[in-house]
């Protein structure tokens, strides 16, 4: 077990990307490989984080796809990668060159262990699991390509990535030939799946226009609802922070709040469940993802449905099913969004996760449907899940993330499957230099999905896609999201 002296505080770096790198600088600081991929948009010397600079090597560059990378190499390296795939999606069409920077910024935690590190902003922001699965994948072998090949190599997704992760797993490598990556760590996933995951937004979506009826509000053009927003809408997020805030007083404090705006507001944290500190970035993902996968990716067609769905847990329950808009998804919108991002659970290389029981953003009852996907597949003895008492979805202890990482590749290199307890039992020993600390709760275990997302017809059966109707829909012609 590697644990390195506590990290100083980072920095916030300026790194220099290839473009602006001169080919002869690229070739006295890098080994001939290395310095032949410059010469050609690859991999080009960038600065480090602060607490990396002195102790690993970095670049960045763009793929060919026109994806920005950022990757680290330690001077003491254990001869191992971790491929990191970022969560999201980030919206826009252009792939962001400070994406991969900020990632490799936040967890240099591996870094510190000895394990290179490298990321991918993908080539586009918006929604596309097996894009980004795509564009991480192509990252790894240019990694291989320009170092050489590691001794182990580990996925490492968090949030929407722990999606992009899980279709990495399970769309790269075979039983027959194996896959190129050894382990994969998943920290606060979003492992529901495109089709299902999103449910608890989508009713959201239409219980907050049921309340408050501002969004759109009747003098503005009328659209469907699970479009999110429409195509040529203008509104910014600004703008949905005040019919937020018109509609429910949720950023002043309760006793400002109208008598109105506090039964809106109890209403719909009531029957949605969702957390009143993460309601306005749930209902964002509602108006302005979903508007990226309805009119980007799925050509105005509809995923989404809620016709059988009861409502529950407000002051007027009869009158709100009575009153909320109802809609039927078109069933190749749902096979393309199904397609680009469920789980069949084909699982063969050991899977760890780590989530906060009280993630306010990805319910921990995600990793309930992740096991039953795997269960479904009868490949849960691959997984082990651990949780932690915490309450943020972004960033859990530093601790953790490098127990986590070290435990996986323990699991890895011994064949030996850890537990929970024993997780939990290792992490002190990394907390002695971090001082994050440690939050395990070694005996939980999440209630079933269906306990937090109102289920759709067929939504209690695992995995949502199968191995065989994926098979089946792979030969399809332009099936899934475009690139």
């Amino acid at each position: 077990m590697r644990v390195p002296p506590r990290p100083a505080r980072t920095r916030r770096l300026k790194f220099v990307f290839p473009a602006v790198v001169s080919t002869a600088l690229a070739v006295s600081a890098l080994s001939a490989p290395v310095a032949a991929a410059a010469a050609t948009q690859g991999p080009a010397p960038a600065a480090c984080p602060a607490n990396l600079e002195d102790s690993a090597s970095c670049y960045t560059g763009r793929s060919t796809d026109g994806a920005y990378y950022a990757i680290a190499v330690p001077e003491k390296w254990n001869g191992s990668l971790v491929m990191h795939a970022h969560g999201g999606p980030d919206l826009g069409e252009e792939s962001d060159p400070e994406r991969s920077i900020g990632d490799l910024e936040r967890w240099s935690v591996m870094v510190e262990q000895g394990y290179a590190w490298a990321g991918s902003s993908y080539r586009r922001g918006g929604y596309g699991t097996r894009m980004a699965a795509a564009d991480t994948e192509s990252l790894r072998r240019l990694f291989t390509e320009t170092f050489h090949q590691p001794k182990r190599t580990y996925l490492h997704g968090q949030s929407w990535g722990g999606n992009v992760a899980a279709k990495i797993i399970e769309s790269y490598g075979s039983e027959k030939h194996g896959s190129p990556y050894d382990g994969a760590l998943l920290t606060n996933g979003v492992l529901g799946g495109g089709s299902r995951g999103y449910d608890y937004r989508v009713d959201l979506r239409v219980v907050y226009q049921y309340y408050c009826r501002n969004h759109p509000r009747p003098s503005e053009v009328r659209y469907p609802l699970w479009e999110g927003l429409r195509a040529g809408s203008t509104m910014t997020t600004t703008g949905l922070r005040a019919r937020l805030q018109e509609c429910t007083g949720l950023s002043s404090p309760p006793e400002e709040r109208t008598a109105l705006q506090q039964r809106n507001l109890d209403d719909i944290l009531a029957v949605t469940r969702i957390p009143e500190r993460t309601l306005e970035s749930h209902l964002r993902f509602a108006t302005f993802t979903f508007r990226d996968i309805v009119h980007n990716r799925l050509g105005g067609r509809n995923p989404f449905s809620n016709q059988e769905v009861v409502y529950s847990g407000s002051h007027d329950d009869a009158a709100l099913n009575a009153g909320v808009e109802r809609f039927a998804a078109d069933p190749t919108a749902v096979r393309d969004l199904s397609y680009d991002s469920d789980i069949t659970g084909k699982v063969s290389i050991p899977v760890l996760t780590l989530h906060a029981i009280d993630d306010p953003t990805a319910f921990v009852e995600h990793e309930a449907a992740y096991r039953a996907s795997l269960r479904g597949a009868k490949r849960d003895q691959h997984l082990v899940q651990t949780f932690t008492d915490e309450h943020e979805h972004s960033g859990l202890s530093t601790s953790e993330y490098a127990n986590s990482i070290s435990a996986l590749d323990a699991w890895v290199r011994s064949g030996k499957k850890p537990t929970p307890a024993s997780i939990a039992a290792s992490c002190p020993a990394f907390d002695a230099s971090y001082g994050t600390g440690c939050f395990y709760r070694p005996g939980f275990t999440p209630p079933p999905y269906a306990t937090r997302v109102n289920p759709r017809p067929g939504g209690l059966n695992w995995p949502a896609l199968t191995a065989h109707q994926e098979r089946k829909w792979s030969r399809l012609p332009s099936v899934g999201i475009a690139p």
